[in-house]
């Protein structure tokens, strides 16, 4: 399984993006799937994801502001990312869960200067 992360890039502080990750396979199969995003010097941290059902969750430093979707036709899931601010640097990853296994992308730098 291949994920292929798209979508980063330079944004001031309020301003928006919109992330796409493609798969190589079927994405209604999967248990969750994810972004995730590591600042530099700090660990990886679970951004959103949206289970099997399609229910999304958020981390409580993103919520009112980033969006998951999945179009399960285009086999891509999006992270929509309004009202970005400066500690929204980092790059950011997805990711797919099909216990036991599990599938990460190449990840996007998102860079929000203030």
């Amino acid at each position: 399984v291949q994920l292929q992360a798209s979508g980063g890039g330079t944004v001031q502080a309020g301003g928006s993006l919109r992330l796409s990750c493609v798969v190589s396979r079927n994405i209604s199969s999967f248990n969750v799937m994810g972004w995730h995003r590591q600042a530099p010097g700090k660990a990886r941290e679970l951004v959103a994801s949206l289970s099997v059902s399609g229910r999304p969750t958020y981390a409580n430093s993103v919520k009112g502001r980033f969006i998951i979707s999945r179009d399960i036709a285009k086999k891509t899931v999006y992270l929509q990312m309004n009202s970005l601010k400066p500690e929204d640097t980092a790059v950011y990853y997805c990711n797919a869960e099909d216990r036991p296994d599990d599938y990460w992308g190449q990840g996007t730098l998102v860079t929000v200067s203030s």
